[in-house]
Parts: C-alpha cells; structure tokens; sequence
C-alpha cells in the first residue's frame, strides 16, 4: 500500500494530466455530439423550409391558375345572363308595340332604333330596317304612346328617321276635343317639349287636350297622337303654345314603321297641278 501512495505521490503530475486528458476528451466528445445534432437539426428545419416554400409557391401558381379559370367561367356567365336580359328586354319591348291589335295587323314593320344622333337643333335616328324590309322615304315612324318622326333616307338594311324633335320637322296637327288646328314645330331645347303655330286666338283650344295629326298631312296617317297642351298663352293673332311630347325619346327602343301614305293625286291638287281636260272631250255621267 505503501508504495502505492509512493507511485501516486512521485508520478502525481503524469496522473494529473491523464485525468485533465480523460475530461477534457469527454468534455469534446459531448459538444461534438451536440455540434452534430445542432448541425443536424438545422439541416432538418432548412430542408422543411425549402419544401414549405416550394409547397407554398406551388400553391400560389395553382390558386392563380384556378382563379384565371373561375374568372373565364365568370366571365361567360355574366356574357350569357346579358344576352338573356337583352333578349328578354328586347322581346318586352316588342310585345308593347303590338298590345294594339290593330297596329299589329295593319302592315306595319318593326324596327329597333340601334344609333342616335341628338344636339340641340338636328336630331336624328337610325333604325335596322331598311329596303329590303320594305322600308320606303316618307314613311311615317311612331309607337304606340305617339309620332317619332318621319323616314328621310333608306339602304338596303337601314334607314335614317328625322324626329319629331328636329328644328326642319313640321306636320299638321288638330286637338282632340276643340279640333283646333296647328303645326307641330320643335325650336330646341328641351327634347319632351315641342310648339304649336297658327292656332288663332279665336280658338277654343285648352289646356290638357291631346294633338293628334291629321288628314292634312302629306306623309303621317291621322289621329297620331303627338302631345299634349300645357301652355297657352296669347300673341297678337294666333296662340303661342307648348306640348309635351308623347313620346319619350330619352328611352325610345323599338318603333313601328307605318305604310307608306302617297297620295299624288291630293298633292298635285292642293298645289294646282291637277292635270287639265281636254279640249273637245266632254265628260258624261252615266
């Protein structure tokens, strides 16, 4: 025992150093461990954020891939929901201007107004009938609230209405209870108001009654209504009168093409070209 303790004693500094090496490999060989699994575990949560990244931005490609494909379906949709409301509005529309029985038996031709062209003095409108639906010059264009205006030009597939609400418009025009007589005239300005001219101040027109055309219209068939009176005021012969127009222009749509009224015979009489008798022919009565 004795020499042991000698041993440990004399080689005291050697053991010392064994022991320092033997802690210090120890010491070593765990922060190695922990090194590694530090190396390891980050290597593991790098690998996981790549494929999260990865995975997300293949997400983000899909979600845009599928949204470019639900606004296309979106897209079509509402294209198709227009179409059907267009159609329903138009086949609406249609159906008004034949609730008279009377015009939808009568020859006239149906036309959607499809341009217009409104200012304060030269207003026009373009409809999709034209020649080949039988469309003709001098054709009279109305709805059923009222006179739209008169055909002035026609192609093949179109024709050019001048409204009522045209400074060169006129036509002949009588009210409904008085059966005063005047000419529609539009001056500009406000496209629901129109003028009356040459009523006398002897007449008993009022307030409130309806204008209608008449028979002495070269172009318009009669009783077309046009407006009704809603001022009257006196001037030094004739009345200065405002209508309110029947028609609505701001929302006019469809409107009816009337057959053409050409009657030659009454035109060249009223302006004396009636064609002179013969001499020597004397006409008998049977």
């Amino acid at each position: 025992m004795q020499k042991f303790f000698n041993f440990l004693v004399k080689h005291n500094a050697y053991l010392l150093l064994l022991l320092y090496c033997s802690v210090a490999l120890l010491v070593i060989r765990f922060e190695q461990d922990d090194l590694l699994s530090k190396i390891r575990s980050g290597g593991t949560e790098l690998q996981a954020s790549i494929s999260d990244k990865i995975t997300s931005y293949g997400y983000l490609f899909n979600l845009r891939k599928e949204n470019e494909r639900l606004m296309k379906i979106n897209a079509e949709l509402l294209s198709k929901v227009l179409r059907d409301q267009t159609a329903l509005h138009d086949e609406k529309n249609r159906r008004a201007l034949f609730a008279d029985s009377a015009a939808a038996s009568s020859g006239y031709i149906t036309a959607r107004v499809i341009d217009r062209k409104f200012s304060s003095r030269e207003n026009m409108l373009l409809i999709d009938a034209g020649k080949k639906r039988g469309i003709r010059r001098d054709m009279t264009v109305l709805t059923p609230q009222g006179l739209v205006g008169r055909v002035i030009f026609v192609s093949d597939n179109y024709a050019k209405v001048m409204p009522v609400i045209h400074s060169d418009f006129k036509v002949s025009v009588s009210s409904d209870r008085s059966n005063a007589l005047g000419i529609l005239s539009w001056n500009g300005g406000a496209e629901h108001l129109a003028a009356i001219e040459h009523v006398p101040i002897s007449s008993p027109l009022k307030k409130g009654e309806m204008m209608l055309t008449t028979d002495f219209s070269t172009f318009s068939p009669r009783s077309i209504p046009v407006g009704r009176v809603i001022r009257i005021k006196p001037d030094k012969l004739f009345y200065s009168i405002d209508i309110r127009l029947a028609v609505d222009f701001s929302s006019l749509t469809y409107v009816l093409v009337a057959p053409l009224k050409k009657d030659t015979e009454k035109i060249e009489a009223f302006n004396g070209d009636m064609p002179q008798e013969q001499p020597g022919i004397i006409n008998t009565v049977n």
